[in-house]
């Protein structure tokens, strides 16, 4: 392939880039900034042109795809200041993980054509499929990704993306622990992560169990709005129901020898209608306004202080395609004109 001097030179901008993120113990360093999830579950979606516009007149220089979508990745050659995540999709896991030639075919196919105009930062190997039938697929494919990328001294990590059903306990933070199938499942992604010096990707969604239990979770707790203290665990104090979720996922790994490993915040959010008083635009726009100042100040979690991360809202639209109810009102925009549901950027 013939790359022109433009492609060289945006190619080598991102090296440096990815190379200037790193910190002297060979981990992600984190820019606590916020990124946009780009779902495409749509049948009424903008254009992907048009979207990226968007991001740009809001200040969004990182998003995620769930799958590598060639419209969007075209019309990201336009948009070298954008960083992407690039998800392989669940139902590829099977045939990439049987074989390192599939795994090679499907990077010729579907990221060599953009590696010299497009700002590829992540490729995430499945999405929330550990832990469960296909989570035993997610290392074989992340072991070959990886190879193929460090074989080629590429500035591309190969990561997964998990919920937090992988922790059987997770209140109070410091009982945190993973469940049986994700210490199998979970916890050799977690130490080729920890000898390849990338973050794990986490889904983070305090709305779930804020809903599951209102009578007995408070509102300002769930949603950033408080600066007391509620929940006590031995020395840290929690006033967030975020910083505790994160902070059991960061006590679990270290009960299994991973310590300092980085994270990175995949998803979260809140739907602004589908389930009553619990989501109204005030709500979502209160819980996403917070959590995009708690990123931007860097100053971690109680077990993790002044060691910012970097995080993904969930999503940009409200897409039609999904089920019913509050999946598909967790978008800030209505695809309709790009209109925004609630003032965020």
């Amino acid at each position: 392939m013939i790359y022109s001097s433009k492609k060289l030179f945006l190619f080598f901008l991102s090296c440096i880039i990815m190379i200037s993120n790193y910190n002297t113990s060979g981990f992600l360093t984190a820019t606590n900034s916020v990124g946009l999830n780009y779902g495409l579950l749509g049948d009424n979606l903008p254009t992907p042109s048009n979207v990226l516009n968007l991001y740009k007149s809001i200040g969004i220089k990182k998003i995620r795809i769930f799958d590598p979508s060639t419209e969007v990745l075209k019309a990201l050659r336009d948009h070298g200041n954008i960083e992407v995540t690039v998800g392989v999709r669940d139902q590829d896991l099977a045939a990439l993980a049987a074989s390192e030639e599939a795994v090679k075919g499907w990077f010729v196919t579907n990221i060599e054509p953009y590696l010299a105009d497009v700002n590829i930062s992540f490729i995430t190997v499945g999405n929330e499929v550990i832990p469960g039938p296909i989570g035993p697929q997610v290392l074989p494919v992340m072991q070959s990704l990886t190879n193929l990328v460090k074989s080629r001294n590429l500035p591309i990590s190969i990561s997964t993306v998990v919920a937090m059903s992988n922790l059987e306990k997770s209140y109070p933070p410091s009982t945190g622990k993973f469940t049986s199938q994700a210490r199998e499942q979970l916890v050799p992604v977690l130490k080729l992560l920890s000898q390849t010096s990338t973050p794990i990707l986490v889904n983070i969604y305090p709305y779930f169990p804020y809903a599951s239990d209102p009578s007995n979770i408070r509102l300002d707790y769930a949603t950033f709005n408080t600066e007391a203290i509620v929940v006590q665990d031995g020395p840290l104090g929690y006033s967030n129901m975020f910083d505790a979720i994160f902070d059991a996922f960061v006590w679990a790994m270290e009960k299994e020898g991973v310590k300092g490993l980085p994270m990175v915040v995949s998803e979260t959010g809140w739907p602004s209608a589908g389930n009553g008083n619990l989501t109204t635009p005030d709500i979502a726009a209160t819980y996403n306004r917070n959590f995009v100042k708690h990123i931007v100040s860097g100053k971690g979690t109680p077990k993790r202080p002044n060691k910012g991360f970097d995080g993904f809202l969930f999503a940009t639209f409200n897409e039609n395609q999904k089920p019913a109810g509050t999946e598909q009102n967790f978008g800030l925009y209505n695809p309709t004109g790009m209109k925004p549901i609630y003032k965020l950027f």
